[in-house]
């Protein structure tokens, strides 16, 4: 299986995208050292932070674990403090998954920093321009997700 390390892009625009998407995945991998996080508990956390009262279904299917992996993540994330279950009212059986911790505050923001940063930078652009680059990615995403089939 090749990875993001085995790929040579030829063209300075596949070189860009790679450098992106390393850049990425080292800003994400530190977030999670200095949290202490998996990287699928990170996941899980910023989901749930998305998702306020998401059912642990949800949290699964998101994932795509099975559900017995989301329980045992749930209860890592619940025995860190970063989330809490809430029961359903109506329906003692169901479970509410709501994150506790701000992931807009230290240190929780680091998950989301790089992320932000991009944003940031983003919104400064001429909005044509940002138009024009959503296009090409779109594309260039399509066309790799079918080669890659």
């Amino acid at each position: 299986m090749q990875n993001s390390s085995d790929a040579s892009p030829t063209s300075e625009l596949g070189r860009a995208l790679l450098a992106y998407d390393e850049a990425r995945r080292a800003a994400m991998a530190e977030a999670r050292r200095a949290l202490s996080l998996n990287e699928l508990d990170a996941k899980a956390l910023v989901f749930v932070a998305q998702n306020p009262g998401a059912r642990p279904s949800h949290v699964r299917d998101h994932l795509g674990i099975t559900s017995a992996g989301v329980t045992t993540l749930i209860d890592r994330l619940v025995q860190r403090g970063a989330v809490r279950r809430d029961l359903d009212e109506e329906d003692r059986r169901v479970n509410h998954i709501t994150a506790t911790v701000d992931l807009d505050s230290p240190p929780w923001c680091s998950l989301r920093g790089f992320d932000n940063g991009v944003e940031a930078a983003i919104t400064a652009m001429d909005p044509a321009e940002a138009d024009l680059i959503t296009a090409a990615l779109q594309r260039l995403t399509a066309a790799g997700t079918a080669a890659a089939r």
